[in-house]
Formats: C-alpha cells, sequence, structure tokens
C-alpha cells in the first residue's frame, strides 16, 4: 500500500470514529458545556501518556509550536462549545453536518495562507452550498426538526469557523500526533471551564451513568479519532483532510437517524446540498504550495 493511501485510510479512520460525537453527546444527555468540558478532561489523562512516550522519541514539545498548539486549543474550545449547543438546537444529525462547511473555511484559508488556490468549481459551489444552510435552517419549513433550527444554523456555522481555525493551527504546529493533540485539549478544557458561564453554565460534579457516556466520547472520538486524523494533518494538503472528515456528517446523519432524529424534508434536501455541493466543489485536486509538496514526498516518522 502506498504511503499517500495509508495517510488517507488513516484520516478516512479517524473520521468515522469522530462522527459518533454528536450522537454520544446526544444521549449522555447532560448540558452543552458539561459535555464539551468532560470530552476533553477525560481525554485529557491518556493524551499525557501518549505525549510523554512521544517525547522519549522525538524530545521536548516546544517554541512556536507548541504556542500554535495552545492557540489551536482555544479555537477547539469555541468549536466545542458552539457545536454541542447546535446539537441541542437541531440534533447531532444537521449540527454536524453544518459544523463541516469547514470545507469550505479551510480552502480559501489555506488559499491565502499555503497558496493552496481553490478551484473555480469550489468558488461556483460556495453560494450552492450556503443555499443548502437556508433550507436547514427551516426558514421556509413549517415542519423544521429541532428546538431552534435558525439558531441551530447560527451556532453551527461558527462552530465552522473555530473548526477550520483550529485544523489549520493544528496542521502548522508539528508533526507529531500526540504532544500538539495533548496541548490542544488541555488549553481546550481550562477555555471552556473559562467561558462556560457565557454559554449556559456547566455542571462540574460526575453523574452517572450520564458521566459514562462521555467517558466514551472522550477515549473514543477525542483521543483515538483525533490522535489519527492529527497524525494525517501535515501529511495531506489541507483541503484534502478537510474534504476526506465529510465522512463524518454523512455518517452521523445516519447515527442521528437511529436516535429518533427526523429532520424534515427540506432539511434533509438542505443537508444532501451542503455534503454534494462541497464533495461537487472538492472533486479537482487543490494546488498545493511547495511546502505541503515536500510533506507529501518526504518521509516522517511518528500515532483524536
Amino acid at each position: 500500500m502506498s504511503s499517500h493511501r495509508r495517510i488517507v485510510l488513516i484520516a478516512i479512520a479517524g473520521a468515522l470514529i469522530i462522527s459518533t460525537s454528536g450522537p454520544l453527546v446526544r444521549i449522555a444527555d447532560v448540558a452543552p458545556a458539561t459535555s464539551a468540558i468532560f470530552r476533553c478532561a477525560y481525554a485529557i489523562p491518556p493524551m499525557i501518556v501518549l505525549a510523554a512516550l512521544e517525547r522519549r522519541r522525538r524530545g521536548p514539545f516546544r517554541g512556536r509550536p507548541r504556542t500554535l498548539a495552545c492557540l489551536a486549543g482555544v479555537m477547539f474550545a469555541l468549536d466545542l462549545l458552539f457545536w454541542h449547543h447546535s446539537i441541542a438546537y437541531v440534533g447531532a444529525g444537521l449540527a454536524t453536518v453544518l459544523g463541516n462547511l469547514q470545507v469550505f473555511i479551510v480552502a480559501f484559508a489555506a488559499w491565502a495562507i499555503f497558496r493552496e488556490r481553490p478551484s473555480r468549481a469550489l468558488i461556483m459551489a460556495t453560494p450552492v452550498v450556503f443555499g443548502g444552510v437556508v433550507l436547514i435552517s427551516g426558514v421556509f419549513d413549517s415542519a423544521a426538526y429541532g428546538a431552534d433550527p435558525m439558531l441551530g444554523v447560527a451556532t453551527g456555522v461558527a462552530t465552522s469557523l473555530a473548526y477550520a481555525a483550529f485544523l489549520l493551527l493544528l496542521k502548522s504546529a508539528s508533526d507529531r500526533p500526540a504532544a500538539p493533540l495533548a496541548h490542544a485539549t488541555t488549553v481546550a478544557m481550562l477555555s471552556m471551564v473559562a467561558l462556560s458561564p457565557l454559554f449556559g453554565g456547566a455542571d462540574l460534579v460526575p453523574s452517572w451513568p450520564e458521566h459514562g457516556w462521555l467517558l466514551v466520547l472522550a477515549l473514543g472520538p477525542q483521543v483515538l479519532g483525533w490522535s489519527l486524523i492529527t497524525y494525517s494533518l501535515p501529511r495531506q494538503p489541507a483541503a484534502l483532510t478537510a474534504l476526506l472528515l465529510l465522512v463524518q456528517p454523512m455518517t452521523t446523519v445516519g447515527l442521528g437517524a437511529l436516535l429518533g432524529e427526523r429532520p424534515s424534508p427540506l432539511q434533509l434536501a438542505g443537508c444532501a446540498v451542503v455534503v454534494l455541493g462541497v464533495l461537487w466543489g472538492s472533486r479537482r485536486a487543490q494546488p498545493v504550495s511547495a511546502d505541503l509538496v515536500q510533506d507529501e514526498q518526504v518521509p516522517k516518522t511518528s500515532t483524536v
């Protein structure tokens, strides 16, 4: 198996694992800020172990990479807080589709930062995809699913902005998988504790079985899923990683249906427009910068 195909399969495996995040948040049935905080808190100990093992092989994690990883943690905190609220407003499936508008944001940001010029198809698909977002919002739909579909769309779009910043910062931090993620997760937890009063507050006293589900959320999607994705991030173009992560919303919509989520026909149509629009817009490979080409061609040692 080629190195490129192996990296792609690792990214897809990570996306499949994190696709269970939304349903696990639904099942845990705690306040949005509570689930966001504890998914990181329970993940920190195993991440510290992985980072310590990595340090023995590759030395200390310092300087600019550590700073970027910490900044990524702040963005991850905002990503989780907005996304967990979006789940409460519009369900796990639709919230995950909305959160993955990051594909467009990453592509245009990569154009500005890494000189990865987006294709004409992606530029043309942008207004089509945001038309799908309008359908999901339920603005034209009296039977829209969710406690507050329009607010769900607003928090979903905010999720995408923070998610894109998190991915780009984490990609730039280092080719290590463990240390950047451990730093980002720790900073994210501390940031969410500080920000939680602005997001409805959080219950910091564990209760069972709710926190059993949050433990599964932490060890599965947060530790294993994101470790796989963090491994793949610096080894392929940013736009390709963002595209592969579309496996997550498509899988989560199906899992949400098993939990009784029943989006209206217009919302499902909007979901299809978003996913198909992103797939169509990203169907051609994005040009990559010289640095990214080097990332692809030069083998790197190295485990979300």
